[in-house]
């Protein structure tokens, strides 16, 4: 009965979408006020039914209703609580359901907490929301119905992927909907603005909140499933360019990319046309990203494994779109009006190159997801795109934004003297040109990695710092009265900067620094790499709750001297007969020691295959990640960012269009 119930919300959620879409757009076509007002209560009965299917396949895993087929598919009665509640999204049709319950949540929050927006745009965006949360639920009903039922039910289900029983893979999922999804509020506000023929500084004030939340999401979502590849896949590494992680990165850049653009429409009234674009690609790079992971077209670890029809669907989706309102575009851009106007350098102009850099490290990562179909489908031959590439290609881009960043941050609006503001930040450059030269005469290699990235985390780090001395006045007296008053987003801003440079460093050290060893182990054994010595004392075995275990034993001496004990294991799900590897790390601030029980040796009696490394600084990664997303968190806390906030004065007039 409760499939049955999920499966009728479901059709109820839709035939509400459909009235979230149709009657508000039409509404705000003729100016019928009741008709507009409909939007509301449309969009929070859709995300109430959505709840309601949501819960209903949620009950049916955690009490192992195997009579459902996903359940039986997907599901064990031994497997812990906490893999049953994830693996309601750990497949095509859940997943699509968790989606789609992100995407009529944000429907209603625009609907309960858009009381301040103009009653047309907040209509038209409303149906924006609906029609794509529409598409969805159409396709989850006639493609990949969550709830169907099994004339047969079996005793026991075929258990979930075990590469997803892990707590990073529970989580992961959620927050990265909630990004993927969450520019779907910008893509709504784009597309009502350009119906309308009207972008201005208060769309501009009412869209920030709406990208910073997606960007702030996306960003531990990225950070989430980063960390969960360090230590789960056992390979040692954090990213690997990967076509899935790819698909979740470009809607980040682009998501950053309108962050900053956004910024100059509210404060100065320009690049409305390419902030609406921001808007639109962001989206549908996560719509890309949806089609990525479902077609089948492109292997992954992440992919569902889904039939080509589904593919085909998400497509269609996609097409229409991204086709839609690109054509849209086209068609009302060139009337937007063209707002003020800034100096070559400016804050404005930095801005722009900020956003030239990020779409185009984003176009660099789109192309080589893509390369190896544009191949393909040209003469059939087969390539592969892996982090060389990537490397090569991406990381100049970045390099140049870390540069611009503390220079853009100081630049007045409208006209700078870039010698001025160079000026300013010369202790900056100095600190970091003194310890950059301090790494390189430091370290026993000759790598200019290390140096060149801690360089640029200091630079950022002392430009942070120099733009907060400024914007306080901390030269002058009261200076931590002024400090203290300084506003939300100021700080956001000055934490989320923090943060990327945290991160650089991370990687900089992490890339340059790493020592690795790999052999064949016999207990007893030790092995020195890094500075310290690994001693492999046994292996033994165990039984967890759905899966058998070989454990091994490893002690870790620096200097003589005890740091740790490491217990990597090997584990095999006999259910869905897989073997997967937990690596054992001793995680720090300065270093990981990271161990890899391998298979037992063949041809050395006792032998085990082990892989040993020493990885400095590679906690700062996701320190800085969820740093970043920390300033996000504290510039949406900002009242004039916050959705509404407009109301506390009045109104701004609109710059018409034509």
């Amino acid at each position: 009965m409760t499939a049955e119930l999920g499966h009728f919300a479901l059709i109820l959620a839709l035939v509400a979408s459909l009235a979230q879409t149709v009657v508000p757009l039409v509404g705000a076509g003729k100016g019928w006020s009741d008709w507009m007002r409909l939007a509301t209560p449309a969009a929070g009965i859709a995300f109430v039914l959505t709840l309601l299917a949501f819960v209903a396949l949620t009950v049916a895993f955690v009490t192992s209703d195997f009579s459902v087929a996903l359940v039986a598919e997907n599901s064990h009665s031994a497997k812990p609580m906490l893999y049953k509640v994830s693996g309601v999204w750990g497949n095509h049709e859940g997943s699509l359901l968790l989606w789609t319950l992100m995407l009529t949540l944000f429907g209603a929050m625009i609907a309960g907490l858009g009381g301040n927006l103009p009653e047309s745009l907040k209509a038209r965006t409303l149906a924006v929301q609906g029609a794509i949360g529409a598409a969805f639920l159409g396709f989850m009903l006639f493609t990949s119905n969550p709830f169907l039922r099994l004339a047969r039910p079996p005793l026991d289900g075929a258990d979930l992927n075990p590469l997803l029983q892990d707590p990073g893979l529970a989580f992961h999922p959620p927050f990265l909907y909630l990004g993927y999804v969450g520019l779907s509020t910008a893509y709504s506000f784009a597309v009502a603005a350009l119906i309308e023929g009207r972008v201005d500084a208060a769309w501009a004030r009412w869209v920030r909140p709406w990208a910073l939340t997606a960007w702030m999401f996306l960003t531990v979502g990225i950070a989430l499933g980063s960390y969960w590849a360090y230590y789960e896949l056992g390979w040692g590494g954090w990213w690997f360019w990967d076509p899935v992680e790819n698909a979740s990165f470009m809607p980040w850049l682009a998501s950053a990319a309108l962050l900053h653009c956004a910024i100059v429409v509210e404060k100065r009234d320009s690049l409305k046309s390419w902030t609406i674009l921001l808007a639109i690609l962001g989206f549908s790079l996560s719509l890309l990203g949806t089609f990525i992971v479902r077609s089948g077209l492109l292997t992954s670890v992440h992919a569902f494994a889904s039939d080509p029809t589904r593919g085909v669907v998400v497509l269609g989706i996609l097409v229409v779109a991204v086709g839609g309102s690109l054509a849209l575009y086209a068609w009302r851009a060139p009337k937007l009006a063209p707002g003020g106007v800034f100096a070559m350098v400016s804050r404005e102009s930095l801005l722009v190159a900020n956003n030239l850099l990020l779409t185009v490290a984003c176009a660099v990562v789109l192309l080589g997801t893509l390369m190896p179909l544009i191949r393909e489908a040209w003469d059939g031959g087969r390539i592969s795109v892996g982090a060389p590439f990537f490397d090569l290609a991406f990381t100049p881009f970045m390099v140049a934004l870390a540069v611009l960043l503390p220079i853009g941050a100081l630049a007045p609006w409208k006209r700078a003297r870039l010698g001025r503001v160079i000026r300013r930040l010369w202790p900056a450059a100095a600190l970091a040109f003194a310890v950059a030269a301090l790494v390189w005469a430091l370290q026993t290699g000759r790598s200019a990695l290390a140096p060149v990235g801690i360089a640029l985390t200091v630079w950022i780090l002392a430009g942070v710092a120099v733009e907060i001395w400024e914007r306080a006045g901390l030269s002058r007296p009261g200076r931590w009265r002024r400090l203290s008053g300084l506003p939300r987003a100021d700080w956001g801003k000055a934490i989320a900067h923090s943060g990327l440079a945290l991160t650089i460093f991370g990687i900089a050290s992490l890339t340059a620094w790493e020592t690795e060893a790999v052999r064949a182990l016999h207990p007893g054994e030790t092995v020195e790499t890094g500075g310290y010595a690994f001693r492999f004392d046994a292996v033994d075995r165990a039984q967890g709750p759905n899966y058998s275990i070989e454990r091994g034993a490893f002690t870790v001496f620096r200097d003589g001297e005890e740091v740790a004990v490491l217990r990597p294991e090997k584990r095999f799900y006999p259910v869905q007969r897989m073997p997967t590897t937990e690596a054992a790390i001793d995680a720090g601030l300065t270093r990981d020691l990271y161990v890899v029980l391998g298979d037992r040796q063949q041809a050395g009696a006792g032998a085990w295959a082990v892989r040993i490394y020493v990885k400095p600084f590679a906690n700062w990664i996701w320190i800085g990640a969820l740093v970043m997303a920390l300033g996000g968190l504290t510039s949406l806390s900002d009242r004039r960012y916050r959705v509404g906030a407009a109301a506390r004065r009045a109104p701004a007039a609109a710059v018409p269009a034509e």
